[in-house]
């Protein structure tokens, strides 16, 4: 089984809403994902209350019942939990990161996301943990800042090869409890997601871009 912590010490980058689409894109890929939400504001539960569909299933838990919730779901044959955080430093953002074989860390292409990260960075650094930054929310087609946001953020550390832009996709999906490749099946925010999550099981199983995880 394999963990996914979505973390970063500021709000609005998107967290809740990559985390929820991810799961819907790994479900429909063959995976069996679970959600946990460590967030006190439950975007992610909440998302889920809304949803007519089953599954992928979300839970809202105490930091403290991460270590237990993560056996439970391994013993029940889920081989992807995908945990989403809050905005700030918390003990249960720290237990997520602690929990996660990769962290991910969204960021929008600017310069108080980017300055934003550091602290996310030296705890990640601290723990010893694998992470990757996400652009999320970029101006659709090429623009010279997200082009400049990719360049800082590859000083630090690795950056996912796919990138989101800001498309109503996303906020519609949110709204009505579904993912965006259930939104809009052959839409580009879908195009995307999918490409992240093959990007993040490649890093996760340690395969380079000619060994590529076969994500339908």
């Amino acid at each position: 089984m394999k963990t996914i912590a979505l973390v970063t010490q500021k709000g609005g980058t998107g967290k809740s809403s990559l985390a929820v689409s991810l799961a819907v894109a790994a479900e429909e890929a063959g995976y069996r994902p679970y959600v946990i939400d460590l967030d006190p504001q439950g975007t992610a539960k909440n998302w889920y209350e809304r949803r007519e569909a089953s599954s992928p299933q979300v839970a809202s838990i105490e930091a403290s019942q991460v270590a237990v919730a993560l056996t439970t779901l391994k013993k029940q044959g889920h081989d992807l939990v995908i945990i989403d955080t809050a905005g700030v430093d918390t003990p249960a953002t720290i237990s997520a990161m602690q929990a996660a074989d990769l962290c991910l860390i969204p960021a929008r292409p600017s310069i108080a996301d980017i300055e934003a990260t550091r602290a996310t960075i030296a705890s990640l650094n601290k723990l010893g943990k694998a992470f990757a930054f996400v652009l999320n929310h970029c101006p659709p087609g090429k623009s010279m800042r997200t082009t400049d946001a990719y360049r800082v953020l590859n000083l630090g550390g690795v950056v996912s090869g796919a990138t989101l832009a800001t498309r109503a996709d996303h906020i519609d999906a949110l709204a009505m409890g579904q993912g965006v490749t259930e939104r809009d099946p052959s839409g580009k925010a879908a195009g995307e997601i999918r490409e992240l999550l093959q990007w993040v099981m490649n890093k996760m199983e340690g395969k380079s871009d000619e060994q590529k995880t076969r994500v339908a």
